[in-house]
């Protein structure tokens, strides 16, 4: 189908492109960097650029997909789809040389290389109201790119040059969510002007958004305080998300939902193992998928049309952060009341709700957890999270065909500082 071929272009367009050298990472434009730095509106057309290139040109498709095929959430429909399906049989059959995986890694060094050429270059915003936009918008989208290269690989540079070193999964979220609290502590100095709003793709949330991924990479570096202080200064009345529209188009729809020749959703039992599968009674499950047109693609949820926005995260994510937390610290009465606002929450800012009875399960942390890590899965479905969580709830391998990517072929072939590659 058309959708595929296009997909495989973008695909193959992915594989020029490697962490090593700063000038393969320029604008989406044909511009090259001294044509955008040369003024304040080059940078804003540049931070314009940002969510195009992390969510259009393949980052975001990628991510959702390769964690949802390795986590058993998804289903290849065509083996055609050759490095899809590979990515569902995992273990062995994922290489470096999977253009899902390749284009992964170049979109994500792409869009942080980017956002630092306009945090390199702030002197040449003069207005405080425009330049903390561009502070706060550029280390949003660096952030979210680092942190999505610590999700998948064990390993990742964290600058660009020839040879750069690898850094830890662990320095690479810390550097992420240090570039958070830039965002959060930039845009409460000074707010960002209209002027500022009014020339960017204006769907994220800056406050809201930075406080929520602090909370999210915080937790998976085992930050837990932290973790717990940023969640609880999120706003769940408002919307943080990557729009899209007919011209720019949802990818997950475009490319795989909008037709039944990619993926799909496992079942409706979101590919969860029996225990944990949820009830009958659980609205989530229609929310995500759908069973009346057995020749429709079963997945919904938020990728229903070419225009469907995305969430950057969900109230859910945030109440599940603090229950989580409150859990490991042996809090448990404390964590059942944030995980029962998810139970019982029969809609949010998205229009998602479980509506179920509250937590009548045992109260020691270990059962506790587990509902947790149950209700992540669900009510997260298809948030590109679900490998992250699976190894930190220390989940049997038999519930992802993966822990950990190789390192793309080409940045092996273009670094020789490039670690081995994972076992598994």
């Amino acid at each position: 189908m058309k959708r595929t071929y296009i997909f495989s272009i973008l695909a193959a367009a992915a594989l020029m492109f490697t962490s090593c050298e700063q000038k393969e990472y320029l604008n989406p434009s044909s511009t090259n960097e001294g044509q955008v730095i040369n003024d304040v509106n080059g940078l804003i057309t540049l931070a314009n650029g940002l969510q195009y290139r992390f969510t259009i040109s393949g980052g975001l498709y990628n991510f959702i997909s390769a964690n949802g095929l390795t986590t058993k959430e998804l289903v290849v429909l065509n083996a055609g789809n050759t490095d899809l399906d590979l990515l569902g049989k995992g273990s062995g059959n994922v290489q470096g040389n999977n253009a899902i995986l390749t284009s992964l890694w170049a979109q994500c060094h792409l869009t942080k290389s980017n956002a630092d050429i306009i945090l390199n270059n702030l002197d040449k915003a003069t207005d405080p109201a425009v330049k903390s936009g561009l502070v706060a918008y550029a280390s949003i989208f660096k952030a979210i790119a680092l942190g999505t290269l610590a999700e998948f690989w064990q390993q990742a540079p964290t600058k660009t040059g020839k040879n750069i070193a690898f850094n830890t999964r662990e320095d690479v979220l810390k550097e992420a969510v240090t570039l958070l609290e830039s965002a959060a502590a930039a845009v409460a100095a000074n707010p960002p002007s209209a002027d500022f709003t009014r020339q960017v793709v204006n769907s994220i949330d800056m406050p809201n958004t930075a406080q929520a991924l602090i909370a999210r990479y915080s937790l998976m570096l085992g930050e837990y305080e932290k973790a717990l202080t940023a969640a609880n200064k999120v706003d769940l009345t408002k919307k943080s998300a990557f729009n899209f529209d007919d011209v720019s188009q949802n990818p997950i729809f475009f490319l795989s939902f909008g037709n039944r020749n990619v993926t799909e959703p496992a079942n409706v039992g979101l590919g969860l193992p029996d225990a944990l599968k949820p009830t009958i009674a659980d609205k989530r499950v229609g929310f995500y998928t759908q069973t009346t047109a057995p020749t429709k693609n079963l997945g919904t949820g938020f990728f229903t049309a070419n225009n469907a926005a995305i969430p950057v995260y969900l109230p859910g994510e945030m109440m599940l952060i603090k229950a989580e937390v409150l859990a490991r610290q042996n809090k448990t009465d404390e964590a059942i009341a944030e995980l029962d606002k998810v139970l019982t929450k029969t809609t949010d800012v998205w229009g998602l709700g479980a509506g179920l009875s509250a937590y009548a399960g045992a109260k020691d942390a270990a059962s506790v957890l587990t509902e947790i890590y149950r209700n992540r899965c669900i009510e997260l479905f298809m948030s590109g999270l679900k490998l992250e969580d699976s190894r930190r709830f220390a989940r049997p391998e038999t519930e992802r065909n993966r822990n950990w990517y190789p390192y793309p072929t080409n940045e092996r072939q273009n670094n020789t500082s490039t670690p081995a590659d994972p076992a598994n």
